[in-house]
């Protein structure tokens, strides 16, 4: 073997993706990064072909980085959640008509009067393809945004995201965790008590069967609460510092405002007339928000153990979404009729070459981020 070849497997060595532990555990913001940038990208077009493409990235990403850990299963509870938001949006759409004129009509249901203080509402009546290619375009985009906060949901770990979070944000960060980490807890005990059921030879679906799987699971939901309730007071959580009456009004307003100049500056970004006056509010509201956070920490009087660094591999998975969100809205801004297909008249969509290829750079973590124990199994 030459010294080139040898230098050249070191260096494929120390680039591939190591076996996942304690010391290298990816940041779990590193994974809400890389969802959001997809999500940003979705919220960008109404292709289905764009769209689908997103999901499949995302999982794609899922699949090969996720664990057996209990938050990992909510991932296929989004997906269906996401296919029950296409399913209503179609629905509400054949029930209620919709604004978008059609001239292929497809069907009539029989239409229901109102009286005259409900003009503008119609119930039944004419269905086109038209509107129904609408409905399903604007499902497929809320449920391509599901579906991406399901990635981060099943990727990153609840608990370490609750430990990295400011502690401005400490408490506000137990509810949604506590909130997150109860879904997941749900969909288990259902499926453990429908395995039960089908054990025994009793039927598994149908109201009945439903009602005597839906009580013991909400009762096991209320005792795990109280015990969790009961367990996070024992432990401290939710004990504050006394700090001056001065720098609780300077966080408050510090925290409010940048969020509020962050929201303001995110909308001016993801509108099409906005791009002007979004970048400029995005960061004066975060430079704010920062502030606010940092002083509101000092109400916090917890300590970290052995707190998740940011290396380069977190670097690499948040900048991969970043980057999928940039190049989409950038590479969109050239091709806006392919970002978001007509449907009056109808037209068959196209995949626009470069924003497809920009939603393939979120692929990145599957192959720079630690490899889960249980896939590196062979």
């Amino acid at each position: 073997m030459t010294p080139a070849e040898s230098t050249g497997q070191g260096l494929v060595a120390r680039l591939r993706a190591p076996r996942a532990d304690r010391a290298n555990a990816l940041h779990p913001g590193a994974w809400w990064l890389w969802a959001l940038g997809l999500a940003v990208a979705a919220s960008r077009t109404t292709n289905p072909l764009l769209l689908g493409l997103i999901i499949g990235v995302a999982g794609y990403v899922v699949a090969a980085r996720r664990t057996d850990a209990p938050w990992a299963r909510s991932y296929g509870a989004f997906v269906k959640l996401g296919l029950a938001v296409v399913g209503i949006r179609v629905l509400f759409s054949l029930l209620l008509g919709s604004p978008i004129p059609g001239a292929y009509e497809l069907f009539a249901l029989p239409e229901v009067p109102l009286p005259d203080w409900a003009q503008g509402i119609r119930i039944g009546g004419r269905v086109t393809a038209e509107q129904l290619v609408f409905a399903l375009y604007d499902g497929l985009k809320l449920a391509t945004l599901l579906i991406c906060v399901g990635a981060a949901n099943a990727l990153a770990n609840p608990s370490r995201l609750l430990k990295s979070l400011p502690g401005a944000l400490y408490e506000v960060g137990v509810a949604v965790v506590v909130a997150m980490t109860f879904a997941p807890n749900l969909v288990a005990d259902v499926v453990r008590l429908r395995t039960a059921r089908r054990l025994r030879g009793r039927p598994t679906g149908g109201v009945r069967a439903l009602l005597q799987i839906g009580l013991p699971v909400l009762e096991g939901a209320l005792e795990r609460s109280v015990a969790v309730a009961a367990s996070m007071d024992a432990r401290g959580y939710g004990r504050t510092a006394r700090v001056p009456a001065a720098v609780r009004h300077t966080t408050n307003v510090l925290t409010l405002g940048g969020l509020l100049g962050a929201c303001a500056g995110s909308y001016g970004l993801l509108a099409a007339q906005g791009a002007g006056y979004g970048v400029p509010l995005l960061v004066a509201g975060l430079a704010a928000a920062v502030a606010g956070l940092r002083l509101g920490g000092r109400r916090t009087v917890r300590t970290r153990y052995r707190p998740d660094r940011w290396g380069a591999r977190a670097w690499l998975v948040a900048g991969s979404g970043v980057a999928v969100a940039a190049l989409v809205i950038w590479t969109g801004a050239a091709v806006p009729g392919a970002m978001r297909p007509g449907v009056v008249p109808l037209e068959a969509p196209e995949l626009p070459v470069w924003p497809a290829l920009s939603v393939l750079v979120g692929l990145l973590p599957a192959f720079v981020a630690p490899v889960p124990e249980e896939s590196a199994r062979p």
